[in-house]
């Protein structure tokens, strides 16, 4: 019943497409090399930070159509504090009555760059800390992100005006300490938890301990499950997919891929995008030769349609009807579905 009420819910959305939350990709810029980056490191050198301008162009023309207070702006990266006027674009977010927060490693949330956060009217944070001291360092590349990134976790919890969550990527290395790290997030006061798999794009793509056996991935489920029920910490599935019958009891609300319905993405250079994650493939536009809300009152036909995705093993799945061909971030450039997690659970 949940699932058939998601499938009218979902109707009437893509219908309405209310934008909801918009992610800058501010810079490509990172203090880190994470083994799971799902980033084109090849254009980094060639794509500079957009200058704030750009965007807050952007922002202008969002707010001459909706009311800017029912969208939230997700700043990422890259690393968000690579930028030094971090500040600034967040004061002129403020300005024009955008609430924002920003995805992090943390490594560079010391408390006087909080502190100048804070006061430029920083809201939410997404913090990743993937494992204990050992697994975190190895997955981010730099033997003293853990202890930094624990530093940040540290202002959040001191702060109650911020509303913050821990992001944890799950891999073939961490897999085996998901107790260890909940009790370690727990003591530390975290009230808010997300879980993600990794699905094979950028530098995890060749890399084996990055991806759970099927065996690895539905006993993350039951683990979640179980940390749910026990309620001293608020544990969530990502929105990585469909899961079957795990629905309702890994998420708060079934799933629903909101990419290009609710939610929409400005990359680093100009593209006009859904979900962050999503391939390049699926880009709708670029800022600087169209109007962002043309594009999305009028393209994004990808994401508010199905037909196209059922090929293959989707052609003749039962569940198409509540999974409508998955995520886009989980199909490549020709529109093949990269991994199924239902499948992986049958």
């Amino acid at each position: 019943m949940a699932l058939e009420m998601e499938r009218v819910i979902r109707r009437d959305l893509i219908n309405r497409h209310p934008l909801r939350q918009l992610f800058w990709e501010c810079t490509l810029r990172c203090n880190m090399h994470c083994r799971h980056c799902g980033s084109d490191c090849r254009k980094i050198m060639e794509t500079p930070d957009m200058p704030r301008e750009y965007f807050f162009g952007v922002l202008d023309n969002v707010a001459a159509h909706t009311d800017p207070s029912k969208v939230f702006i997700i700043v990422t990266g890259g690393e968000p504090l690579m930028r030094n006027d971090l500040e600034a674009c967040g004061r002129g977010f403020h300005e024009r009555g955008f609430a924002w927060g920003m995805v992090t490693n943390g490594f560079l949330l010391t408390p006087e760059r909080f502190r100048s956060l804070f006061d430029a009217h920083l809201y939410t944070v997404a913090l990743s800390i993937d494992g204990l001291a050992d697994d975190h360092n190895w997955m981010r590349g730099h033997n003293e992100s853990f202890q930094r990134a624990s530093q940040a976790l540290d202002l959040l919890v001191a702060e109650p005006l911020i509303k913050f969550d821990v992001v944890t990527c799950v891999n073939r290395r961490n897999y085996p300490h998901l107790s260890e790290i909940r009790d370690f997030l727990i003591q530390k006061g975290v009230k808010a938890w997300r879980l993600f798999s990794i699905f094979p794009a950028g530098r995890a793509a060749n890399d084996p301990l990055m991806r759970l056996s099927n065996e690895e991935y539905r006993g993350m489920l039951d683990f979640i499950r179980q940390t749910r029920s026990e309620g001293e910490i608020h544990a969530s599935y990502g929105c990585s997919g469909f899961v079957g019958n795990y629905e309702g009891e890994v998420r708060d609300l079934p799933f629903f891929c909101q990419a290009g319905i609710t939610v929409g993405s400005v990359m680093a250079d100009g593209a006009i995008a859904a979900c962050a994650s999503i391939r390049s493939g699926y880009h709708q536009g670029n800022i600087y030769q169209d109007q962002f809300w043309d594009v999305w009152q009028n393209r994004y036909q990808p994401h508010r349609t199905d037909e196209w995705k059922r090929t293959d093993d989707c052609a003749t799945c039962r569940f198409f009807r509540y999974c409508h061909g998955n995520s886009l971030h989980l199909r490549d450039d020709e529109g093949q579905l990269m991994v199924c997690h239902l499948k992986r659970l049958i």
